[in-house]
């Protein structure tokens, strides 16, 4: 929306903060509800499992972010679940049949967003044979509803992970039961909408200049798939990462056009860290494991 010039920055980060926030107070907690008790057995977790892969995570997504790279925070949870999973409880911790699914889940998504966004282009494009150049006045304003609909659906999917983690620690002092509270919903739709508001520069830079020139009819075809991927996603209470998704998204919009188009050379670069964030985070969340362990048992 911003390389595109349908909006100024500013103005952008407010209504994509806005929707992010409305996302996961509007469509419930199925996603919640996979990532709590999907990744490591009930049975299994342990406050400090829970601490060392939110440390692992988060760790993983700043080095990230600082070098501009569009990784995936649902990939790093996942990684640094079950690699703090492993020290702390061993094999028999993880929900291997619940994993493989998230992971299948995490390669179709992506798959879908670049397929039916190139697929969607193309019919835009075939129709735009017929259509004057003033089209792109209301592909900006498409542009602005398809980017509200991607930051609702991103809210709606990446901030129920957050509630299914702090879902699974309060359990461990209750019933025992997954029950995200209502102050939980909140909280993780206020920091999600905060933190894209605080706008990621680098990651917005690599996005939406670094690929290749975004035009309005790109930015439509691209996040029309986006939307409609992550939307499904979390309807359906699975964990998907937007961030693969749209990136998958921008990358079929361009070949569409014109496979020249697309710097490709950079989505090996970003391919390469999507599939490193698992085991990357997985190893941190090891390591933070192991180290909480023994701090513990002194």
């Amino acid at each position: 929306m911003i390389a595109s010039h349908a909006m100024t920055p500013r103005r952008a980060l407010m209504l994509a903060a806005a929707a992010e926030l409305a996302g996961p107070l509007l469509l419930g907690t199925a996603v919640a509800t996979a990532i709590g008790r999907g990744v490591v057995r009930a049975e299994a977790i342990a406050l400090g499992l829970l601490i060392a892969a939110l440390a692992a995570a988060c760790l993983w997504g700043v080095a990230a972010a600082r070098l501009g790279v569009p990784t995936s925070a649902t990939h790093a949870l996942i990684g640094g679940l079950v690699g703090a999973g492993l020290v702390v409880g061993g094999p028999g911790a993880i929900a291997w049949g619940g994993v493989g699914v998230i992971v299948a889940g995490l390669v179709l998504a992506p798959t879908i967003g670049l397929a039916g966004s190139y697929l969607l282009m193309r019919a835009v494009l075939v129709a735009g044979q017929y259509l004057t150049p003033a089209v792109n006045g209301h592909l900006r304003q498409l542009q602005v509803a398809t980017s509200v609909l991607v930051a609702f659906g991103h809210g709606a999917n990446d901030a129920q992970k957050g509630m299914g983690v702090i879902a699974a620690g309060l359990a461990l002092g209750g019933s025992g039961e997954l029950v995200v509270p209502t102050w939980v919903v909140g909280a993780c739709a206020a920091t999600i909408a905060l933190g894209v508001l605080l706008g990621g520069q680098r990651t917005l830079r690599t996005l939406g200049m670094r690929i290749y020139t975004i035009r309005p009819v790109h930015g439509f075809a691209a996040q029309t798939t986006t939307a409609a991927t992550m939307l499904a996603a979390s309807a359906l209470g699975a964990p998907s990462s937007t961030v693969q998704v749209g990136v998958s998204a921008i990358f079929g919009a361009g070949a569409a056009e014109r496979l020249t188009k697309v710097r490709w050379a950079l989505a090996e670069g970003i391919v390469a860290a999507w599939l490193i964030t698992l085991p990357a985070a997985g190893a941190l969340g090891a390591v933070l494991g192991a180290a909480l362990g023994v701090l513990s048992s002194r």
